[in-house]
């Protein structure tokens, strides 16, 4: 488990890449075609054999109920098995993504994520300005139905572990546990196939699914075992980590946990990622996450924090919760910076901007009780930008998000605003600690 708390850029395709296949249930033929897409779009799957090429974004909102795959309907459209490009996804790193396809399915290629895999290697990869947008799940949430079961732990990174256990003596009980990175996975899980027992293929096949499946493209076990060669010999167990892993694309975000699945499938997996999404909602929405105060005058900021003029750059804080903060500077002309910044033109020096969102921050960290009378160190600034200068008669709205507080480490994403328009944007890292003397740092 890795102890770094740096929150990688998100990442889109260099360029458009294209694969065809034949759908395992539909038994059609269609064309993938992946393409870039900005920051913040998430994975959009676009049906182009449909007037007006039907846009149907990969989120659990939009996900429905269909037989032995993941779906997802919008506006009257649906695209069904999904989950194998999605794992690939998930599994290699990537955030944002057009994805077009000429038909309700997508193909099943060799019933792995393998193909999909080696299709955005081909696009390659591009890092984009803006900062991933991870869900840190920071505490234990749990689903179970009928026998089956999975958690959701904090942890700082992404492992899945999974047992198998089939109600069928020809599958023996299989566990395993991965540790997902881009090399692990499309070493370990990627090239696993999808299976089913041969009893069940029968039945599918009469009731009209798997149209397109055959012993190359899925695992079938008989009474004797699987028939034909495995790629490995837990292959049935990797293959339900990969789905995991397609389904938890739909959180529209990567997620930070360790996954614990007993006997979980589809329908389990997107339980989780709504129960997950639900309690992000509530930790982020002031609406139902009670503020430790409705605002900060000036003078409650003096006592929090231990900065005074010149160099106290907030002038309230107007919304504060445990994780949570937006402060306002008024940008007077009568500021002291502006008498060498620059004579003639004044301009808010960008250092200042971010000394500013830091204060933000720090009034968040240190309003907490567990941190109350320590001070905030600014440690680090990552990854900002600068878009719009600041002048004498803005008002700068800075909001700023936890993204990660330990004992004595902060780290947040801030953005300060004008008007709308985001002014800058990018992380901050604090170390918390008690005063032994009056501090310089933010």
């Amino acid at each position: 488990m890795s102890d770094s708390e740096d929150v990688r850029p998100q990442r889109t395709i260099a360029r458009p890449a294209e694969v065809q296949g034949v759908g395992l249930h539909s038994g059609q033929t269609t064309t993938v075609r992946v393409k870039p897409a900005p920051p913040d779009t998430g994975v959009v799957f676009v049906r182009t054999d449909v007037p007006g090429y039907a846009r149907i974004p990969a989120l659990i909102s939009k996900r429905t109920e269909v037989p032995l795959r993941t779906a997802l309907a919008n506006e009257g459209q649906q695209v069904h098995t999904i989950e194998h490009l999605l794992s690939a996804v998930v599994g290699m790193g990537y955030d944002n993504l057009e994805v077009e396809v000429d038909g309700i399915e997508l193909p099943g290629m060799d019933g792995s994520a393998q193909a999909f895999v080696q299709l955005l290697r081909e696009a390659g990869v591009h890092e984009q300005d803006e900062p991933a947008r991870e869900i840190v799940v920071r505490e234990p949430i749990h689903i179970s139905h009928d026998g089956a079961s999975l958690v959701a732990l904090p942890y700082d990174g992404l492992r899945i572990t999974y047992t198998l256990d089939y109600p069928d003596p020809t599958v023996p009980s299989m566990h395993y546990s991965c540790e997902v990175t881009e090399e692990r996975y499309a070493k370990d899980i990627a090239p696993a196939r999808t299976f089913v027992l041969k009893r069940e293929a029968e039945a599918l096949l009469a009731a009209g699914f798997g149209k397109g499946a055959s012993l190359e493209n899925t695992v079938v076990i008989g009474e004797h075992g699987p028939e034909g060669d495995l790629r490995f010999a837990d292959e049935p167990v990797r293959h339900k980590i990969l789905d995991i892993l397609g389904d938890l694309a739909l959180a529209g975000r990567p997620i930070k946990a360790h996954l614990i699945a007993v006997k979980s499938g589809h329908a389990l997996n997107g339980g989780l990622v709504s129960k997950i999404l639900d309690r992000e909602n509530e930790l982020n929405n002031p609406a139902q996450s009670a503020p430790l105060l409705a605002a900060l005058d000036i003078r409650d900021l003096t006592r929090i924090l231990p900065h005074r003029y010149p160099f106290l750059l907030v002038d309230r804080v107007v919304e504060l919760t445990e994780t949570r903060a937006v402060g306002v500077k008024n940008v007077t002309i009568n500021e002291p910076f502006f008498q060498g910044h620059f004579p003639g033109q004044p301009v808010m020096p960008g250092v200042l901007l971010i000394e500013a969102a830091a204060q933000v921050t720090g009034a968040m960290l240190l309003g907490n009780r567990q941190h109350s009378g320590k001070l905030a160190y600014l440690l680090g600034v990552d990854g900002f930008k600068f878009r719009k200068t600041v002048v004498p008669g803005d008002q700068v709205v800075i909001e700023t998000e936890a993204l990660r507080v330990k004992e004595r480490t902060g780290q947040a994403r801030v953005k300060a605003t004008v008007d709308n328009h985001v002014v800058c944007q990018g992380m901050l890292k604090f170390m918390l600690i008690e005063p032994a003397a009056p501090g310089e740092g933010s």
